[in-house]
C-alpha cells in the first residue's frame, strides 16, 4: 500500500517538548506494528474489570512492558490501516495527509494528476536516514522514505492460523516457520548496516486482521471459548459462536507474542538489546461490531509498550497520560538528535520515558482527538465517507458524527445485512447477530453497532466502559456536552481539517463519476469485501 504523507501545516494545537539529553550513542528504532492489535495483552488486565485479557497470557509482550513503559491511555488517531500508519508516519493529524486520509483514495486523483497536499510533509524516516540510520520495513508495514528497503517477513504478512491451516502443520511446526522467519528478518537487519551504523526497522505482521479459520484459538493454543464467558463487551453478544471468534482472534495476539519473543532474542544475541528503543503497538481496533474503523475505544485504544533501558530513566512504569500515535514520529526524532518539524501535531514522549513517575506526569495530557473518513470505497452511495471526530478523556467519549444522515457501515437492514464490516462470511460474531437481528434480544445491539446515529454522542465512562448509553440530549451533562465539543472544534480549527468545511465530500477527495472506482456492494458479495473493510 502507497502512504503519502501530510501537507507541513504551520499552526499545531500544542508546543512541542523541550529537547532533552540521550545517551552518547544514537538508539535504534524498532517498531513492531501489528495490524488490528487492539488493546489486548495479559499486561492489559484490569482486576476491577473482567475483559478477555483474563484468558491469555503474553510473557513476552508484558517482558518488555515491565522491563519498559506501559501506557494505558495510548490511541490510535484513525482506527484504518493506511490512514492510521500515514498519520503515525508524519506525527500529524490523518486528516492532514491529503488523498492518503482515505483508505482507497479517489482515482481521480492520478488520471488528473491533482497535487496531494500530503506530499509537502517528509516521514520520520527519511529525516533518520539524513542522519545517519539505516531505515527497512518488514510486512505490511509504513513507508519510511519514497522507496523503502523491504525485508520479506515469510510471506509478508503471516497470520498464523491460515499458514498452519495451509500447510496442514500444528501449533509446534507452525511456530517453528515463524520464529525462523522473524530471526531472517531481524539477522538481515543487524548484518547490512555499516558498522557502528542505528538501524529503524518497522516490523508489521498481519496475523490479528482477518480471516482466521473458525476453530483456530483452541486447535492451535488452547484458549477454551467459554473461558470469555462474562468477560465479553457488553455491546457483543455473549454466545458461544462470538466467543469462539473472539478467541480465534486472541490465537492471533499470542502469535504476535511469539514473535517479540524472537525479536528480544535477537537482539540480545546481537549485543544490541539495551540500545534499541523497542515499541510495541497496534494500527487497528480488533475487528468486532463497534470495532475497526469507529471512534469507540474498542476501535482506538491502543496496545503500547516502550522499552529502550538506557534511555528510560526508571523502567517497570505505568504511565496515565494521555498519548497517540501522532507522538511517536516526534519521540523517534528527538532521540536519534533532531528537532522534530514544528508543522508535527504530536508531542514527544521522551519527557514521559525519562521521568521516573507513574501515573499521570503532565496533566496537559488529558485528552486525545481521533476520527474517522473512508475505509471501503463501496460502503455508500456515491463513494461517500461516515465522518467522525472525537475526544477522549479519562471520564468521558464525545463523538461529532457530522453526517448522521448517513449509515455507518452500509444499510443493515437488507436480507443480507450491511456491507462495510458487517462481514457475515468473515466474522461468527457478525454473522450471528445477522442472523438473529430481528429477535429482542439483539436488536438493539444490532442497532446499536449498525443503526444510523445522531449528531452528537456522548459516554460517562466511569458508569459505561462500554460506550453502551449515550447522554448527548440529556440536560444534566449539557455542559460536559459543550464544553467537550468546543475543545473538539478547537483542535479541528487549528489543524485546519478539511471536514469543516466539507471538502472531503468532493473532488478532488470524492468523485462519484470516477470510473474506476469499485462498485457499490450489493448483499453478500459486499459483505464479503469486509474482511479488508470499516
Amino acid at each position: 500500500m502507497r502512504l503519502t504523507l501530510a501537507f507541513l501545516s504551520a499552526l499545531t494545537f500544542a508546543p512541542l517538548a523541550e529537547l532533552h539529553a540521550t545517551p552518547a550513542a544514537k538508539p535504534n528504532i524498532l517498531l513492531f506494528l501489528a495490524d488490528d492489535w487492539g488493546r489486548i495483552a495479559s499486561c492489559y488486565r484490569d482486576s476491577a474489570r473482567p475483559s478477555v485479557n483474563d484468558v491469555i497470557e503474553t510473557p513476552n509482550i508484558d517482558r518488555v512492558a515491565r522491563e519498559g513503559v506501559l501506557f494505558r491511555h495510548a490511541f490510535m488517531g484513525v482506527s484504518s490501516c493506511g490512514p492510521s500508519r500515514g498519520s503515525m508516519a508524519t506525527g500529524s493529524y490523518f486528516w492532514r495527509c491529503g488523498k492518503d486520509a482515505f483508505l482507497q483514495p479517489d482515482p481521480g486523483w492520478e488520471i488528473n494528476k491533482t497535487p496531494n497536499p500530503g506530499d509537502a510533509l517528509p516521514r520520520f524516516g527519511a529525516l533518520l536516514q539524513e542522519a545517519g540510520y539505516k531505515t527497512s520495513v518488514s510486512g505490511k508495514a509504513l513507508e519510511l522514505d519514497q522507496r523503502p528497503p523491504r525485508i520479506p517477513l515469510g510471506g509478508d504478512g503471516m497470520r498464523f492460523s491460515l499458514y498452519a491451516r495451509k500447510q496442514r502443520l500444528g501449533h509446534d511446526e507452525t511456530a517453528k516457520v515463524f520464529e525462523q522467519a522473524v530471526r531472517d528478518v531481524m539477522q538481515k537487519v543487524l548484518s547490512t548496516r555499516k558498522p557502528g551504523q542505528p538501524f529503524c526497522h518497522v516490523l508489521g505482521p498481519v496475523g490479528p486482521h482477518r480471516p482466521f479459520p473458525v476453530g483456530s484459538g483452541r486447535k492451535l493454543w488452547g484458549i477454551d471459548p467459554d473461558a470469555l464467558k462474562g468477560k465479553m463487551p457488553a455491546f457483543i453478544p455473549d454466545v458461544p459462536e462470538a466467543r469462539e471468534d473472539y478467541a480465534d482472534s486472541l490465537g492471533e495476539v499470542l502469535a504476535l507474542d511469539l514473535e517479540v519473543g524472537v525479536i528480544l532474542d535477537e537482539l540480545q544475541k546481537a549485543g544490541e538489546l539495551d540500545n534499541t528503543m523497542l515499541v510495541l503497538t497496534g494500527d487497528n481496533g480488533v475487528n468486532m461490531p463497534r470495532g475497526k474503523t469507529h471512534c469507540y475505544d474498542m476501535a482506538v485504544h491502543a496496545p503500547l509498550m516502550i522499552r529502550w533501558p538506557t534511555g528510560i530513566t526508571k523502567p517497570g512504569r505505568v504511565v496515565d497520560d494521555f498519548v497517540g500515535h501522532i507522538d511517536l514520529a516526534p519521540t523517534w526524532l528527538e532521540v536519534a538528535g533532531i528537532k522534530p518539524p514544528s508543522g508535527m501535531d504530536g508531542r514527544s514522549l521522551l519527557p514521559l520515558l525519562q521521568s521516573e513517575k507513574s501515573g499521570i506526569i503532565d496533566p496537559s495530557r488529558d485528552f486525545v482527538i481521533v476520527g474517522r473518513e473512508r475505509h471501503e470505497a463501496g460502503t455508500r452511495p456515491d463513494f461517500m465517507p461516515y465522518p467522525m471526530r472525537a475526544i477522549r478523556t479519562a471520564d468521558y467519549l464525545y463523538i461529532r458524527n457530522f453526517k448522521p444522515d448517513r449509515w455507518p457501515c452500509g444499510e443493515p437492514y437488507s436480507d443480507k445485512g450491511p456491507s462495510g464490516d458487517a462481514n457475515p462470511q468473515g466474522s461468527g460474531t457478525i454473522a450471528w447477530m445477522v442472523a438473529h437481528r430481528k429477535e429482542t434480544a439483539v436488536r438493539p445491539l444490532y442497532d446499536l453497532a449498525y443503526a444510523k446515529r445522531p449528531a452528537e454522542e456522548l459516554y460517562d465512562l466511569n458508569n459505561d466502559p462500554d460506550q453502551m448509553h449515550n447522554l448527548a440530549a440529556e440536560p444534566a451533562v449539557g455542559d460536559v456536552r459543550a464544553k467537550l465539543s468546543a475543545r473538539l472544534m478547537s483542535v479541528l480549527e487549528k489543524t485546519n481539517d478539511p471536514r469543516l468545511t466539507d471538502a472531503f465530500d468532493k473532488p478532488p477527495y470524492v468523485n462519484p463519476e470516477s470510473a474506476a472506482m469499485p462498485k457499490k456492494p450489493k448483499g453478500r458479495k459486499g459483505a464479503k469485501a469486509g474482511n479488508k473493510a470499516e
